[in-house]
This record gives structure tokens, sequence and C-alpha cells, in this order.
């Protein structure tokens, strides 16, 4: 494991710059709250996307939501479109369990039946429980099971990486 995480923005472009070729005009572009919004927003930007920004919060989506409890700041979903036969990029920060995909595909299918839906992260860091795969990583990382990989938004907006 490395000594320090590296910077988010070059992670970013390099997810823009695999990403761009598999766009079409009528793709969408939807973050997981809240880093995964966070990372949309930025490749939404670079991408250049026509279509506007969704948001998904999975909290009431979650297989384990009555062991994780509540989240106290349950954010709503945004989807200012329709999903039906729809190309969508779906945007989370870190991929781990596999689970807070399948409740993020589970909410999509509650709006419509995409055409296809395509999986960008920003760190893909093992440890599946779910036969979830990303097509898009910027950084693949084994940290162990007791430690998380955590995205932070500055003051400034900067995003960061750290372990924790």
């Amino acid at each position: 494991m490395p000594a320090s995480l590296p910077d988010v923005d070059p992670l970013i472009a390099q997810l823009a710059a695999a990403i761009a070729p598999t766009l079409t005009p009528d793709t969408v572009i939807v973050g997981i709250h809240t880093g995964g919004v966070w990372v949309a927003e930025r490749l939404h930007a670079l991408l250049g996307c026509a279509l506007p920004l969704g948001t998904l919060d999975i909290s009431f989506y979650r297989d384990d939501f009555s062991r994780i409890g509540l989240h106290p700041q349950v954010k709503p979903s945004n989807l200012p479109f329709d999903l039906e036969g729809r190309d969508i990029l779906l945007v989370d920060d870190v991929l781990h369990s596999g689970r807070t995909v399948r409740a993020a595909m589970n909410e999509l299918f509650d709006y419509g039946r995409p055409a296809s839906i395509l999986l960008a992260v920003l760190v893909d860091r093992g440890g599946r429980e779910l036969p979830i795969r990303p097509d898009f990583a910027g950084l693949t990382l084994s940290v162990p099971d007791h430690q998380n990989i955590n995205l932070s938004r500055l003051d400034d907006g900067h995003l960061t990486l750290s372990l924790a």
C-alpha cells in the first residue's frame, strides 16, 4: 500500500479520458451521494455533457440498512431525465463490497429500465461481496478490511483521498 494516496484531479482526468470514447449524446451521468456526486460533477464538466447531472441517495435501498441505521444526512435523489432506454454512467468514489452499487442499480430501475449502465469509480479497493466490477477505475488499490479510503472535499472544493 502506498505511503500516501495520489492526487484526485489527475485520477479524475484519467477517468474522463477513458470514459469519453464510450459516451453518446444521450448518455447521462449519475453520481452516488456523497463522494460519487463530487466525482460525477467533475466528470460531467470534463466530458462536456449536455444533459443535466443526476444524483442518487441510496440510503433506503441498502440491504444492510437495519444494521447500519439511518444515515443522519439523507439527501434526495435527483434524476432530471427519463431513464427508460437511456445509457447511464453510474459514478461512485470508492468501490468495496459492491452493495452501494447494487442499491444504486435497484433505485435506478425504480425510475425506469435503462438500456445500459456503466460503472466508473475513483478507487477500486477490492474486497467484493457481490459480483460487481467497475468498467472504469481511476486507481486500483488493495486495502486491509479494517481500513477505509475516504474522499473529502475541502472548503475550496479540492478533493482529497485519505486512509482511515
